[in-house]
């Protein structure tokens, strides 16, 4: 039977972030990293906007709130030593009508409470710094910038490679036991005998914890999130990211309109129920997938909090023109044939059984493991600090 000191199980940049900080720590270590699919960071790593979120929005003291803000300066310098493009281009958190006057405060004072940099605008500051963005005031986080995440992680595997770590793809980990000495891990192409191992699963963390007798009472509830490119517009149309004010009565940030480090433009993502975990076409239907989500009391729970928006996030997702009004209450100028098809994303968000969608990072250890189970953005901002976390919580130097 093959064995390996620590077995990393999840190829996106927090599973790969964690198998360079545990190859630093233990240098001899055989150390192995698993991925079920054929290639790396295909899923939430390759998906998402490609911001590096300064801190902004995270409640103070949680794990959000400190891995972003020290994740900030990590992803900076790794992308400085390895010539990764990245630019800090700096955010405009937008109110678009006086009612969002009394949130935007709200937000700046939490931006304060956790160290980020922070500046309130007028609504004329804010034209005058984008002058198609319409806003009656405005938060501006000059440290938020933009990346390519999914190349970031596979710098990440050409180091850990070049440094001794063996990287399998097309692995799948079916399940597996803990022993005195280690753990067991059940694959697809046979079993592997672990020191340690880490579960970095993203949307199947829920059933890997499970397997691998995971104390866990949440289910991850997969929410598709749909992006457009944006054509016919000026290259200088912003010069920044523009995010509306979050509104407390939806779970998720709204649709925001970012810069690509190609010069290109996408407004995302909404917010809906997704059919599969992890197939992104609207069409998409996994029957296992969207019977653990309808079968799971929380998830009920959460609908009927949210029922409103839930219904504009769906309507929105299924008309275009009303995802355009979206846009157009701080970027009139867009319009409908502007919005172009551009790929879609899936947020891996755990909910509890009483129907809390669960904010935080989730750790959850086992005697030799321990399971990433909660981490949608900020994560790969906050992966080489989570990863630093993952290693101390592994050798026991500190709390999950």
């Amino acid at each position: 039977m093959e064995t390996a000191d620590f077995t990393l199980v999840g190829g996106g940049i927090v599973g790969l972030a964690t198998a360079l900080r545990l190859q630093e720590l233990h240098p001899a270590a055989r150390i192995l990293l698993l991925e079920k699919e054929n290639a790396l960071a295909l899923h939430q790593t390759g998906r998402n906007s490609g911001v590096i979120h300064a801190g902004v929005y995270y409640a103070p003291g949680s794990h959000k709130a400190r891995f972003c803000a020290a994740g900030v300066a990590a992803t900076r310098e790794f992308c400085t030593a390895h010539d990764l493009p990245m630019e800090t281009c700096g955010k405009l958190i937008v109110a678009t009508d006086a009612a969002e006057l009394p949130r935007m405060e709200a937000l700046e004072t939490r931006a304060r409470a956790n160290g980020i940099e922070i500046e309130r605008l007028t609504g004329a500051q804010a034209r005058a710094l984008e002058p198609a963005i319409a806003s009656v005031g405005a938060l501006l986080s000059p440290a938020t910038g933009i990346v390519d995440f999914g190349a970031v992680a596979l710098k990440m595997a050409e180091i850990f490679r070049a440094r001794g770590g063996e990287i399998r793809l097309g692995i799948r980990v079916a399940g597996g036991q803990e022993c005195e000495s280690g753990l067991l891990l059940t694959t697809d192409r046979g079993d592997i005998g672990t020191g340690k191992a880490v579960f970095c699963a993203g949307l199947q963390s829920d059933r890997l914890a499970r397997a691998f007798g995971a104390e866990v009472d949440f289910r991850i509830i997969p929410f598709r999130g749909d992006y457009f490119r944006i054509e016919n517009q000026p290259a200088d149309l912003v010069s920044r990211l523009i995010y509306p004010i979050p509104d407390p009565e939806r779970p998720f940030l709204g649709v925001h309109l970012t810069r690509k480090l190609n010069g290109a433009f996408t407004v995302g993502p909404s917010a809906v129920l997704a059919f599969a975990r992890e197939a992104y076409g609207k069409a998409s239907l996994s029957p296992r997938d969207l019977a653990d989500s309808l079968t799971w009391p929380g998830f009920w729970r959460v609908l009927a909090r949210n029922a409103g928006p839930a219904l504009d996030e769906l309507s929105a997702a299924a008309i275009r023109r009303l995802y355009l009004r979206k846009v157009q209450r701080y970027c009139p100028q867009i319009g409908l044939g502007d919005l172009k098809p551009y790929r879609s994303g899936i947020r891996a968000q755990a909910v509890s059984r009483e129907g809390r969608l669960i904010d935080d990072f989730l750790f959850v250890p086992t005697r030799h493991s321990l399971h990433v189970c909660n981490a949608p953005s900020p994560a790969a901002t906050s992966a080489i600090p989570i990863a630093a976390h993952i290693a101390d919580v592994l050798t026991g130097g500190t709390a999950p």
